[in-house]
């Protein structure tokens, strides 16, 4: 991949890819009570992964706070492993394996980069495979993750999304929310982050579960913004009535099948707008990207 393509493009790409490729098995019943940290999505991803047992989720701002809080239960054995959650393998993943090892945790690394800095510093490796793909889109690296936990098949996500036919109007609405079942909630801030990288503040885009969403999310209504919701409970009062669309779920729908969905349907989105993201991206992976690290050099614009 060569060309800065939309999300949608690249989620039905990332699922075609992980249709024939073989992923890890991931049994996280193995893990009684881990330390988990990841950065931004890969932060998102732990909260999916161990959105049904326990564990301690941590990201790069509050790991060594979380370390401290939690030493008493490290020195029992009770939290015996540090899961880190990172597609690259490098930056914050690297002294935080460092750190895990000085307080006697086992290290796990789930990473799509074997020959990575934190690679070699974990006890145990899950390399997941990835395709290329446009910076900060990270749609086959997280959702292969996902994917070898929830045992979807990519195959029928692809099936349903291909079936869904756009709101009537769609491309005319001036903003978006989406509203998606409680169970469902760690996606939401994944969709925030794309909001961020494709459309910063030029439009807005919301997601919320439906719990949050009846606190007062919705108390200015506009006919201007089309309000997702997915799933059987119907939306009867965000938004206005005629700016309300509700797309039904398979039973047995996912975690992967909601990142796929919501993130192609921003793919549509981005694709009924002016290029943002395409406009701004070289000069932010040449520039002010990785100035802001320290770091001197551009970011790739496609990471392969």
């Amino acid at each position: 991949m060569s060309e800065l393509i939309n999300l949608d493009q690249g989620v039905l790409t990332a699922l075609s890819f992980l249709v024939k490729s073989n992923l890890p098995k991931l049994n996280l019943n193995k893990f009684d009570f881990p330390l988990v940290v990841g950065s931004g999505n890969a932060y998102n991803t732990a909260q999916i992964l161990f959105s049904k047992q326990k564990a301690v989720i941590a990201d790069e701002s509050t790991f060594k706070e979380t370390i401290e809080k939690y030493k008493s239960l490290i020195n029992k054995k009770i939290i015996k492993e540090a899961i880190i959650i990172s597609a690259s393998g490098e930056k914050d993943s690297v002294w935080e394996i460092e750190l895990a090892k000085k307080n006697k945790l086992k290290t796990v690394l789930l990473t799509c980069s074997p020959n990575s800095t934190a690679a070699k510093l974990a006890d145990q490796v899950f390399v997941y495979p990835k395709i290329a793909e446009p910076y900060t889109y990270n749609v086959s690296t997280y959702l292969g993750m996902i994917l070898s936990v929830s045992e979807e098949k990519p195959e029928k996500i692809i099936g349903f999304i291909n079936k869904v036919k756009l709101f009537k109007g769609f491309k005319n609405f001036k903003s978006y929310s989406f509203v998606v079942p409680d169970e469902f909630i760690f996606i939401t801030p994944m969709l925030d982050i794309k909001k961020s990288e494709l459309f910063g503040p030029l439009l807005s885009l919301r997601a919320f579960g439906f719990g949050h969403a009846r606190h007062a999310k919705f108390v200015i209504r506009d006919k201007n913004e089309l309000v997702i919701t997915l799933g059987k409970e119907k939306n009867k009062y965000f938004g206005e009535e005629k700016s309300r669309w509700q797309i039904d779920l398979p039973k047995d729908s996912g975690f992967a099948l909601i990142l796929c969905l919501t993130y192609y349907l921003i793919g549509k989105i981005q694709e009924s707008k002016p290029a943002y993201f395409k406009k701004h991206i070289k000069n932010y992976c040449r520039d002010y990207g990785p100035k802001a690290y320290g770091k001197k050099g551009e970011f790739e614009l496609i990471v392969k």
